[in-house]
């Protein structure tokens, strides 16, 4: 699976502590071997938008779009504040 990192996902990674950044550099790797592991707890986000969140720890999620083998990487950051501005 290829990655695009949007300018939002960008600049909401940088505002994120070094072990919240090593939570989702492993969040990005299961994603990439395999969409379907559990940890993830990947699902679509309700309502007519082809986004998706998955779980990169206890408080942190990520939102994505997927387009074939492309995602493309919304948002990151805690729970509240991430589904929010998915």
């Amino acid at each position: 699976m290829e990655f695009y990192l949007t300018e939002q996902f960008e600049q909401a990674y940088e505002k994120l502590t070094k072990p919240e950044k090593s939570s989702v550099h492993k969040a990005l790797a299961l994603l990439g071997s395999n969409p379907r592991h559990p940890g993830l707890h990947l699902k679509k986000m309700q309502g007519g938008r082809d986004i998706w969140e998955a779980r990169c720890s206890k408080k942190l999620r990520m939102t994505l779009q997927i387009d074939g083998e492309r995602a493309i990487m919304r948002n990151v950051g805690e729970h509240d504040k991430v589904l929010k501005r998915p």
